[in-house]
């Protein structure tokens, strides 16, 4: 529990964490030291040379410190205090993203899966940042060494017919050597695959002493998948080389951090972050922010962080990640040799997605210019209809954080409305996806009026995360279709909510209380974000529209009738042809189709034959 102060003086000689807080009582600081005292005395000087500090201090009201036993303890608490409340001028990580993890299930036989909560149970791999990639990892794995899948171990499944499962449930495989397997699984996680691959030679070599040829072959195929995943490897370095490479480039707005991971000699993953208050900050403290803020319980620990210069604190950051890891990590500066090639490269990385983000923030910024947007659309939404002569119509929405796709907030939606009418269906889509936003802020209201009455609150309230709300609607039409969904923006109460309309004949951008449509030039990156986002929500409803239509097309009359799976349907019309060579069969003539029974024959000559089904 904090204590609060009245003025530095107050503060004990200690080490410990400080907290700033606003008039509003809001957390716009938090700092560590291992003397409270002298530290904070610092903010407190006439002139103050730097000018966050100096921003800090003209919002600063009051003050608030723990002590610790440690300075490492400080820091670890200065580090959670940091995530849980990301003040305003702290430098903070930015990662909205939750990053998927490899488990291996707590059971007398393991399951592997692939989860974004970390248990208590299990062993946990990751995260992994490239989602595609892991669950071809987890498939190819489960493959590999035949793992179960199933829930419930209630007897032997197709996976054991087809020889992707060793059976446990059916006694198939022992306990211990069914762990043997997860034990590569472990082996193959942590990039020990030349440990693997020596295993499996030497249980191929006894399984053939043995005359368990059949094994061995199962052995060998093991071997030469592994070989070949070893192979698409891009870089080969120390076989014992266990780090992280990190380097920084800066944004107008933010820091770009860059982290390379090297495991067992290979690099096996990069991945860029944001650090948000990162302006007038050197980028040696942006670089001591991130290791505390990055590295926890969660995390792999390298041996070794590799990083640009010299940071604060290094020596005891060393000592909290050694003690995370249970042995000693270094963290250090290349001056030769592949380690500082090694940065380099991590830092060129850097540069290259620092380039990126600025041009998808600068055309936002464009954007915002051309619109007349109150402030920058980080979150924009795309809408599209796709049907044919009205039928199969499918609505697409599509979302863009910053620039790039947020495939999490897209939405595909049926379409009720009769057509063909697609301004109907642009009305119907556009009502459901903003009926829950109404309902949200209609909920506001209503409590906010219950507060002014000093009622009890209706219900607690989640606010809307980023991305939930369009800062920007896109939709693909003129002025026709702007105005029904401007209407609809009135009807729900969501005026706020800016929405355009971008006509594909001349790329013109219709806007509402305006005659006259706007063209951005044709080379400037605000008309190229608009047009991919137009571009996408109509892909993803095309997409969709062809998925459904090829679902109709595959169904049949067949499917109605009682004892007709799908083999029998597939045997049906494999035999006779088509459709109607079945309708005109006799019972006997159905009889003859491989694996059809006399009551499924007579089922099926049934429903052909009755009136009500024609």
């Amino acid at each position: 529990m904090s204590t609060k102060v009245n003025s530095p003086d107050e503060l004990p000689r200690k080490p410990g964490i400080y907290i700033m807080k606003d008039k509003n009582e809001e957390i716009i600081y938090v700092g560590k030291s291992k003397s409270l005292r002298s530290r904070v005395r610092s903010y407190f000087q006439k002139n103050l040379d730097r000018p966050k500090t100096q921003v800090l201090m003209s919002h600063f009201n009051s003050l608030e410190y723990i002590v610790t036993n440690t300075e490492k303890e400080a820091l670890i608490l200065e580090a959670n205090l940091i995530k849980k409340h990301r003040p305003r001028y702290n430098i903070s990580l930015k990662d909205d993203k939750r990053y998927p993890y490899v488990k291996i299930t707590d059971e007398d036989f393991p399951k592997i899966v692939i989860t974004r909560d970390i248990g208590k149970k299990g062993s946990y791999y990751g995260p992994f940042t490239d989602v595609t990639a892991v669950r071809q990892t987890v498939k190819f794995l489960k493959q590999l060494f035949r793992i179960r899948t199933c829930k419930r171990m209630d007897g032997p499944c197709l996976n054991s017919q087809i020889d992707l499962c060793y059976a446990p449930c059916n006694g198939s495989i022992s306990k211990e050597e069914y762990h043997e397997h997860i034990k590569k699984i472990d082996l193959f996680f942590q990039g020990k695959y030349n440990k693997i691959i020596k295993d499996l030679e030497s249980e191929m070599k006894e399984a053939a002493q043995n005359q368990e040829f059949e094994k061995a072959a199962v052995i060998r195929d093991q071997i030469s998948s592994i070989e070949e995943v070893m192979n698409k490897q891009f870089v080969e370095l120390n076989n014992e080389l266990d780090q992280d490479i990190i380097a920084i480039s800066y944004t107008t707005q933010n820091a770009v951090v860059v982290v390379m991971n090297i495991r067992n000699g290979k690099i096996i993953g990069k991945d860029d972050f944001l650090m948000d208050g990162s302006q007038h900050t050197t980028s040696d403290e942006v670089i001591s922010a991130f290791i505390k803020q990055f590295y926890g319980i969660n995390r792999h620990i390298p041996k070794e962080i590799l990083i640009e210069e010299e940071i604060p604190d290094d020596k005891l950051i060393e000592e909290w990640l050694s003690d995370l890891r249970g042995n000693k990590v270094s963290i250090k500066v290349p001056q030769k040799g592949n380690k500082l090639r090694l940065v380099r490269m991590a830092s060129k990385n850097a540069d290259i997605i620092k380039n990126q983000k600025q041009k998808m923030e600068n055309s936002m910024i464009e954007l915002k210019k051309y619109l007349k947007l109150e402030k920058l659309p980080r979150v924009i939404e795309g809408y599209d209809i796709s049907n044919i002569s009205g039928k199969l119509a499918v609505g697409s929405k599509v979302s863009f954080l910053d620039g790039k796709p947020n495939k999490k907030q897209y939405k595909k939606f049926k379409m009720n409305t009769p057509g063909p009418n697609d301004f109907a269906m642009m009305q119907e889509l556009l009502e459901r996806r903003l009926k829950p936003l109404k309902e949200h802020y209609e909920k506001i209201r209503i409590n906010e009026e219950h507060l002014k009455k000093n009622e009890a609150e209706t219900e607690r309230i989640v606010p809307l995360k980023l991305g939930e709300e369009p800062n920007l609607i896109v939709i693909d039409g003129g002025k026709g279709q702007l105005g029904m969904a401007v209407d609809v923006l009135k009807e729900y109460n969501l005026t706020h909510i800016p929405i355009i309309g971008l006509a594909k004949e001349f790329e013109e951008i219709y806007i509402p209380n305006s005659s006259f449509p706007i063209r951005i030039p044709q080379d400037n990156e605000a008309l190229h974000l608009l047009q991919q986002v137009r571009d996408e929500s109509h892909r993803f409803a095309v997409t969709y529209h062809r998925k459904l239509r090829s679902k109709k097309i595959e169904e049949s009359p067949l499917d109605n009738i009682v004892g007709i799976g799908k083999k029998r349907k597939i045997e049906l019309l494999r035999h006779f042809g088509d459709l109607e060579a079945i309708k005109n069969a006799s019972i006997d003539e159905i009889k003859e189709v491989n694996g059809m029974s006399e009551k499924a024959a007579t089922n099926v000559y049934d429903y052909f034959h009755n009136e009500n089904n024609d």
